[in-house]
């Protein structure tokens, strides 16, 4: 499945080529997570633009626990409130990631806490690491040498990124206090300067890339 992926990335500049989709990720517990209703879509738009890939030009949704989550090699997580994940819904989303999939969760503000007891159902075995700012991820087409970037003040913390490592790959990329979604939101949502969305945008094709096409 993963090798699938990464060709139809590698050959994705082709005219002929299906283009390729990406999803986001609706959970249950009563969070918004259908929230940055333009971020996708707006990534997916500067992707194609700036690191020639050939993404659909609007995302899927997807649920936690469906088969059809195997068809995406990104999905997209964000929200600022409840998530509950069942013990079948971890389980088809262990071995979504463990397949080859990655999954990308953007602390929309107020994620944090639900994350970290739920992704502990998907990978009881393991936790959530700080990603070092030398790590692919910051390092694809654009450069991040200080880690991600700051896109809203929240809590006044600075960002981190974080991951779950399974066997030696990252399967998961946990963005915290940073908000890329909101920075890929039309500029009329936040009223945010046009160069603190290129950075949130330029963060966000570095993690497609990553999802694609990195064999860590």
């Amino acid at each position: 499945m993963r090798l699938l992926w990464i060709t139809l990335f590698v050959v994705s500049s082709s005219t002929f080529a299906q283009p390729v989709k990406i999803a986001k990720l609706k959970y249950d517990g009563g969070g918004d997570w259908y929230a940055n209703k333009t971020a996708l879509p707006n990534l997916i738009e500067f992707c194609n633009a700036n690191i020639n890939t050939n993404l659909a030009i609007s995302e899927d949704v997807v649920e936690v626990g469906s088969p059809d989550i195997f068809l995406y090699p990104y999905v997209y997580m964000t929200g600022h409130g409840n998530v509950v994940f069942s013990n079948a819904q971890a389980e088809n989303l262990r071995t979504y990631l463990t397949s080859g999939g990655f999954l990308h969760i953007d602390d929309n503000y107020g994620l944090d806490q639900f994350v970290l007891v739920e992704m502990k159902k998907v990978f009881p075995e393991l936790e959530f690491v700080e990603l070092p700012f030398d790590h692919p991820i910051y390092h694809q087409k654009f450069d991040f040498d200080k880690g991600l970037p700051k896109i809203h003040q929240h809590d006044g913390k600075p960002p981190k990124g974080y991951g779950i490592i399974y066997e030696g790959r990252l399967v998961c990329f946990y963005s915290y206090e940073s908000d890329l979604g909101n920075g890929w939101e039309d500029q009329s949502v936040y009223n945010d300067p046009q160069e603190i969305r290129i950075e949130a945008l330029k963060m966000g094709a570095n993690i497609i890339s990553y999802a694609f096409i990195s064999t860590l």
